[in-house]
């Protein structure tokens, strides 16, 4: 093992303290003379709110891209020149926003507590509509009803639906009174208002003894607007959790040698590009670094697809969320967290969720256009009504009736949250969307490029067929494999099943295993660790002292459906071609396996 060095790695000293979070230059990255800055906003609903906050901030000199995802509330922007980031800022705390730098955490914690209060308002709602329903139905059909009697109803109506309209309508009372003081309208602005206006005339046909009132209307309004909105925010927040999956696949501390040489707990999102971090064995790298010291065998199926280990080199990259897994590694980070290939994945996925493909632009169009006019429809209504001869009660009834029919929460929020929870289930399946349109897309395609590993097949490796030597030293050879993290060691431990581990054992870098086993020496691992002659399959060796070594071969299996998708596929006319970087007579079986012609 290489001496490290005792300098400071990166010739700098750590930071005195933390980064004030009210500064927002102290989160701007820069890639390529291109500044970007990831910001939380907070209010944020509706496809309204969306394409005003977009609209606002690519206004600003100098930006290229603004765009806001509404399942994270995390607003990227991206801009060159010299533009000031608390002037991005400013310019969405205008719009009656709340915003902040963007963190994850805080993120999904905004996300569970703006379900919560969804929720809570859902439930008052609930209950406010069973009982004003209960005490309406001798209204709607006790035509002989007293007129005493309908009045004490029509009180104890009012009774429930002032306050339940006051608690469940927050959401949509709150977010639209924003976006007037922001002198901009949202969906948010006509449900508001056919709300307190039903509500109005109901009071003042009840205290002027008029024939209805829509005390029940107020309210089950709300309540079917908020099952919408609970079921829009849970649907986001599980597509939100499919995209932070990535983030559990990096390592979240590791440890820094300081410049002292003293080992220390870091956070991931503390790490500065050249630091030096100890990975241990079984642990994932945090950061992309490279190899200064050490060797070990590396899992890099996340990045690769591939099921074998590689044995670590010098000077080699490997990035966030591989796994090192023989012994212990120093490596040097070459970027920050943020920075990482996991994060850019992240981001790749994240932007597939967000870019608008064309059904949106054709929706937030659309909703541009429509929010104005239901409200000009409205007030065209009440003023004709009136015009021609009804009383102000009858043509404010008949704007209520306007505004509550024309709803147009589902015309901006259907295409974005389809496309969020497609994207959100595709990439739980291993599916990532580098564009909005991509789906829409799908429809015209004619041909099909599959992947091997990982897509036509399970990407675990199993215990090929045995021979019988193998399966007489299947017994010791597990007593070894329970001991390691090797895949292939895991596949026979998990073939042989519960049993004893050998004495004594440690494992060699980038080899194999070695411990004792009835007082002989025992081996697993590579060929040449067994002094055996390497095949062309993948294959584990293992050797009792005495004794000549046996090979156990793997394979990876074919997924019980990929015949049956293939087929499907041809069917449908599509040409479907399999491409791998794997060895060529394992791809022309499984080629053959799956019914795609060579």
């Amino acid at each position: 093992m290489t001496a490290l060095s005792s300098a400071c790695p990166s010739g700098l000293s750590p930071p005195a303290g933390p980064t004030p979070a009210h500064d927002p230059s102290a989160f701007v990255t820069q890639k390529n003379g291109v500044k970007s800055l990831d910001l939380l906003v907070k209010g944020a609903s509706c496809g309204g709110c969306l394409s005003k906050i977009e609209a606002a901030v690519t206004k600003l000199s100098g930006v290229s891209q603004a765009r806001l995802n509404l399942s994270t509330g995390r607003l990227r922007v991206e801009w060159s020149g010299s533009l000031k980031p608390r002037a991005i800022v400013e310019t969405v705390a205008r719009l009656g926003y709340g915003v902040t730098a963007f963190d994850p955490g805080e993120a999904d914690v905004q996300g569970a507590r703006n379900e919560r209060s969804l929720m809570t308002s859902l439930v008052v709602a609930g209950v406010g509509t069973a009982a004003i329903m209960f005490m309406s139905e001798p209204l709607w059909f006790g035509s002989d009803l007293p007129v005493e009697i309908r009045d004490i109803l029509r009180w104890l109506s009012a009774a429930v639906a002032l306050p339940v309209v006051f608690v469940a309508g927050q959401p949509f009372f709150t977010s639209a009174i924003a976006s007037i003081h922001a002198r901009r309208l949202n969906m948010d602005v006509p449900v508001s208002l056919a709300v307190v206006l039903a509500l109005v005339l109901s009071f003042h046909e009840t205290i002027t003894g008029g024939q209805h009132a829509f005390f029940d209307a107020s309210v089950m309004l709300l309540f079917f607007l908020l099952i919408g909105r609970v079921l829009d925010a849970r649907l986001r927040r599980r597509a939100y959790a499919a995209a932070n999956q990535l983030a559990s696949l990096q390592a979240a501390t590791s440890t820094r040698i300081a410049c002292d040489g003293r080992a220390e707990a870091i956070r991931a999102v503390d790490i500065r590009p050249r630091d030096t971090l100890l990975i241990a064995a079984g642990e994932r790298l945090p950061v992309d670094a490279e190899v200064v010291s050490g060797a070990s065998d590396a899992d890099l199926r996340l990045v690769t697809g591939e099921v074998e280990p590689v044995a670590t080199r010098l000077g080699q990259v490997l990035h966030a969320g591989a796994v090192n897994l023989s012994a212990p590694l120093h490596v040097r980070a070459i970027a920050a967290a943020n920075d990482s290939l996991m994060a850019d994945i992240a981001r790749l996925l994240e932007a597939g969720e967000q870019k608008k493909s064309t059904y949106r632009r054709l929706a937030d169009k659309a909703a541009e256009f429509y929010i104005p006019q239901v409200h000009l429809t409205a007030a065209l209504g009440f003023a004709v009504w009136l015009a021609f001869g009804a009383t102000a009660a009858q043509a404010a009834f008949v704007a209520v009736t306007v505004l509550i029919i024309t709803c147009p929460c589902a015309l901006a929020l259907a295409a974005p949250l389809v496309q969020v929870v497609a994207a959100g289930r595709l990439f739980r399946e291993g599916v990532y969307l580098s564009s909005g349109d991509a789906l829409e897309r799908l429809a015209v395609v004619d041909y099909v490029i599959l992947d091997k590993t990982g897509t036509l097949t399970l990407g675990d490796p199993v215990p090929a067929a045995l021979s019988q030597e193998a399966r007489d030293y299947l017994p010791l050879a597990a007593a070894l494999a329970r001991a390691s993290r090797h895949p292939f060691s895991r596949a026979i431990a998990k073939l042989a099943g519960p049993g004893p581990v050998a004495t004594g054992v440690r494992e060699v870098a980038g080899k194999g295993v070695i411990g004792t086993i009835d007082g002989r020496t025992a081996r697993l691992g590579s060929a040449s660790f067994v002094d055996a002659k390497p095949g062309m399959a993948s294959e584990l060796w293992f050797a009792f002292e005495g004794e000549q070594p046996v090979t156990f071969q793997f394979e990876d299996v074919l997924r019980p459906d990929a015949a049956e998708t293939v087929a499907t596929l041809r069917a449908m006319g599509l040409e479907v071609e399999l491409l791998s970087g794997d060895r060529p007579e394992r791809v022309g079986n499984a080629a053959a396996a799956a019914g795609i012609q060579a």
